[in-house]
């Protein structure tokens, strides 16, 4: 059914303040404390109007959500512009923050009705599957092999598997130059299965977060870390002075939002608001306020895929 809004409510803003994250916030760390570009005149993420009298009839995520009278959303909390969690605010900001709260307000969830679960990339089927989040938003690559076990709206993002290396880093270019390189991946993502394969000829090492390979990466225990390529310019934009991008990617990787598989309710739902948003310019806002703030240019995002 299509969803229905009114007045409008105050969202969370995107809170850019990137002051610490789970190594710690120390000079040299993957979170440094460095702030967001643009200061005062960065752009702020829009406010979002939360609907009223929403019906997805069908839909047992919603019936659930409705029940409890909260969104449970699973995310991200160490992606700078992102998904990132401020350990001292506990404060969550970045583009799929964003995005998740404006899927909220249009399923007639205001802000202070979602609960943010954070997930590792290797737990995310597990726990979308067995119901303990809503849905999810966190730089998901939609594939064949998880859709065995998950449904995705979406896409709403075109990213692609890229390199994050050391600004003093010669030798790494692209892919073809990490044949005998540790490079550090993410357990349970895309990047990694890619990185692994035999033509690349990579050391491979598989950490649970991403903070902790970037860590690595200052601490000059691997040579590269490999993951999309806009939660790499987020790493580097917090370390413009240690860190920078290859900018050569080599994979294609459509984000989309995980959630149960059968509740095809939910995903209409979610799909009809990701297309309204993209339309109505509210995306593109949301993408200014964030990940545009890493240094990321703007795309139009791929139209949903409503299967």
């Amino acid at each position: 059914m299509k969803l229905r809004k009114t007045a409008a409510v105050a969202a969370m803003a995107a809170a850019l303040a990137l002051t610490a994250t789970a190594c710690g916030g120390k000079e040299g760390s993957a979170g440094d404390g460095a702030k967001a570009p643009g200061g005062a005149d960065a752009p702020k993420a829009p406010k979002y109007a939360v609907a009223k009298d929403v019906k997805l009839d069908g839909s047992a995520g919603y019936k659930a959500a409705k029940s409890r009278g909260k969104l449970v959303i699973g995310a991200k909390a160490d992606q700078p512009y992102l998904g990132f969690e401020d350990q001292s605010t506990k404060v969550r900001s970045g583009f799929d923050i964003e995005i998740a709260t404006m899927i909220a307000a249009d399923l007639g969830f205001s802000p202070d009705q979602i609960e943010w679960k954070t997930v590792n990339s290797d737990l995310r089927e597990t726990t979308i599957a067995q119901g303990q989040v809503d849905y999810y938003v966190g730089t998901y690559s939609i594939n064949d092999k998880r859709k065995k076990q998950i449904g995705f709206a979406g896409p709403y993002y075109k990213a692609g598997a890229d390199l994050l290396i050391r600004q003093d880093e010669t030798a790494i270019k692209d892919k073809t130059t990490v044949k005998g390189k540790k490079v550090c991946s993410i357990k349970g993502s895309t990047p990694l299965q890619e990185i692994k394969k035999p033509e690349y000829g990579a050391s491979v090492v598989e950490l649970g977060k991403y903070s902790d390979c970037v860590q690595q990466l200052l601490t000059k225990q691997v040579d590269a870390v490999t993951t999309d390529d806009a939660i790499l310019k987020g790493y580097a934009a917090q370390n413009p002075t240690k860190l920078k991008v290859a900018n050569n990617p080599f994979t294609t990787e459509l984000y989309g939002v995980g959630l149960n598989k059968e509740d095809k309710v939910l995903r209409d739902a979610i799909n009809e608001s990701l297309t309204k948003h993209v339309k109505d310019g509210t995306y593109k806002k949301i993408y200014d306020a964030t990940l545009g703030l890493s240094g990321s240019t703007f795309a139009e995002p791929p139209a949903v895929d409503k299967y």
